[in-house]
């Protein structure tokens, strides 16, 4: 008989809740996220502050170069576009001036459509009107032949200038872009200087200050070393023969004879100093020209056209727009340019010292042309 067994209970191992089990997750990985966390950045110092600080204001100065670049290009290029657009529609006019007289010939075709030179001498009253009018109708045939000749070079040209101007205003919506980014450029670099400033405590604004006396300290000893360089040069020059003294012509247009260092080389570099000086205490605004404020290239320019002389618009090539003379060498209205990059630029005033817009938040001042690294100097002409 079979065996009647009683089936064997399996018991289940007990399941923890789940809200146990997620807590208790939640507990481990908080522990080990507090374990692996890297420890908070220590704060930068006030040396590290202030030269993330002047790198700030060097890169907005450089992004202002590209900016006035762009906005430069911007201007010549929407006046070319005008100008072609202009040419354009004279074009077009002029083209359909030559369609209406076309079109006159058409119709005059169309009423004598059909009716032979035979024929018409045939039934013509008068064969000798017939003959001068024959002849004035072969004129007027090689007056339209010219007449088409001329509306096709018309449509041509018209054709040409129209795929220009579409050439240009593509030209010109690149520029456009390349200027808002440019302008987006600086407003990010001057407003990381700016948030990186609001974190300092007072103490620190005060460390900072100080560190920045030091600077301007150390650069003005050695703009007095390049003075009284420049002086003892100046009296090692030998005078000019007797008799041989050049004598400056009168009159306010008479160029100013240098006398030494501290001399301007001509009446413009003088006339353009007093223009830059006469500017000192306006604010620093990126890619203004005056005469309410002025970036370090827009100043310059400024100067020198108060002087008659026409430099161009950015520091790239203004240094390039004038003879180059050595450190030891610098009169007054010289240019001297900065950083690697030549991003930045100000005018030689005498005794080491120049006149420029520094950066955004600042005005016109004087100061040693050794606060920043030199990177050359010319005289304009």
């Amino acid at each position: 008989m079979p065996s009647h067994r009683k089936p064997r209970t399996r018991t289940r191992p007990a399941v923890p809740a789940l809200g146990v089990t997620t807590a208790a997750l939640a507990s481990v990985s908080l522990l080990a996220q507090s374990a692996d966390a890297a420890p908070a950045a220590p704060r930068p110092s006030i040396e590290e502050v202030q030269k993330k600080v002047d790198d700030l204001y060097r890169q907005a100065d450089l992004a202002t170069q590209k900016y006035d670049a762009a906005k430069e290009a911007t201007t010549t290029q929407r006046a070319e576009v005008e100008s072609l657009l202009d040419q354009v529609a004279a074009g077009t006019a002029k083209m359909n001036d030559t369609r209406r007289v076309i079109g006159s010939y058409a119709a005059a075709q169309y009423r004598d459509g059909g009716v032979t030179p035979t024929v018409r001498l045939l039934f013509s009253d008068d064969p000798q009107a017939f003959f001068d009018q024959d002849q004035l109708m072969g004129r007027l045939s090689d007056e339209q032949h010219r007449t088409l000749s001329t509306f096709e070079a018309e449509r041509a040209a018209n054709a040409e200038k129209r795929a220009e101007a579409g050439r240009s205003l593509a030209s010109l919506t690149t520029s456009q872009q390349a200027l808002r980014a440019g302008k987006e450029e600086v407003q990010g670099r001057l407003a990381a200087a700016r948030t990186l400033l609001s974190t300092l405590t007072e103490q620190e604004k005060e460390h900072l200050a100080a560190l920045e006396k030091k600077k301007q300290d150390e650069a003005r000893r050695r703009a007095a070393e390049l003075a009284a360089q420049q002086a003892a040069a100046a009296k090692r020059k030998p005078a000019p023969p007797a008799g041989h003294a050049p004598t400056a012509p009168s009159g306010p247009s008479a160029p100013t004879a240098p006398s030494g260092p501290s001399a301007p080389a001509s009446s413009k570099a003088a006339k353009a100093l007093a223009f830059a000086r006469a500017q000192m205490g306006k604010p620093y605004v990126w890619g203004a020209t005056g005469p309410a404020s002025y970036d370090c290239s827009g100043l310059t320019q400024a100067a020198w056209k108060a002087a008659g002389v026409d430099l161009p618009r950015t520091t790239w090539d203004q240094v390039r727009a004038g003879t180059r003379v050595a450190t030891a060498d610098l009169q007054p209205g010289d240019l001297v340019f900065f950083y690697d990059d030549i991003s930045h630029v100000g005018m030689y005033a005498g005794g080491g010292m120049m006149i420029h817009a520094p950066h955004s938040g600042a005005y016109v001042r004087e100061e040693s042309i050794y606060y920043m690294p030199i990177y050359g100097a010319v005289r304009p002409g």
